[in-house]
């Protein structure tokens, strides 16, 4: 386990919320978009809203900063607007995992809380984990809406990014 294996892992995260995006959600409807779904957060937009948040809320704890305010779907109507405010977060993920060395991912790098006894690399490995079962469950809804989608498995990445 390395740094360098972290920032492979993560590419293939933000790869497949690029391609989950811009092939499947970037062409839905509105209607498509915020209709409610029981099975995820409430909609699609919600869903894809949870995903930004919560990579937001882990990588901002690890750089010890507060995580941007969380916003109300009502108020996050704009997929313009999403889609910037994910490429942020990406942006701000991308420039710790840079400054990211092997001796830190055996640190605790929380002091107190619930957390306090994790070490770095049970967070990265939670929080990329918790995109792939996110993406997961929109990839059903998506084919639930009739939109083509198409395999996140890791090991493809690989096969194209070695």
């Amino acid at each position: 386990m390395n740094a360098d294996a972290f920032r492979h892992f993560y590419n293939y995260h933000f790869a497949e919320n690029r391609t989950l995006w811009d092939g499947c959600i970037a062409p839905l409807t509105h209607t498509q978009f915020t209709r409610a779904v029981g099975y995820l957060h409430g909609s699609v937009r919600s869903q894809i809203v949870h995903l930004l948040e919560v990579d937001d809320a882990w990588f901002s704890q690890l750089r010890g900063v507060e995580a941007q305010a969380p916003v109300a779907d009502a108020d996050f109507d704009d997929r313009a607007l999403i889609r910037a405010r994910w490429d942020g977060v990406e942006q701000m993920m991308r420039g710790y995992l840079a400054a990211l060395r092997d001796d830190m991912l055996f640190t605790k790098p929380f002091a107190e809380g619930e957390d306090k006894d994790l070490l770095l690399w049970q967070v990265l490995l939670h929080v990329g984990n918790h995109g792939t079962d996110h993406r997961a469950q929109l990839l059903r809804v998506l084919s639930d809406l009739g939109v083509k989608t198409g395999a996140q498995d890791y090991m493809f990445y690989v096969y194209d990014n070695p």
